[in-house]
């Protein structure tokens, strides 16, 4: 599991999946998390705009973020 670091909280989902790069951009993280490709905290998530905060966990494509908040 990776952490990611993150400096102000809430962020956006699909601005994490961009940011760390499991996305190309932010268009297709959109995409991406409307099919229902991502889950959050174990379960299927397929809002684009969901806020993450620390201690949350991001799987996608057989990796897992694990956000940390500064």
């Amino acid at each position: 599991m990776r952490e990611v670091e993150i400096t102000t909280e809430p962020v956006e989902l699909y601005k994490i999946l961009k940011f760390e790069g499991l996305a190309p951009s932010g268009g297709a993280a959109k995409s991406a998390i409307e099919q229902g490709l991502v889950k959050v905290n174990g379960e299927v998530e397929t809002r684009k705009r969901k806020k993450i905060i620390s201690g949350d966990i991001i799987n996608f494509d057989s990796e897992d973020l694990k956000i940390v908040c500064e």
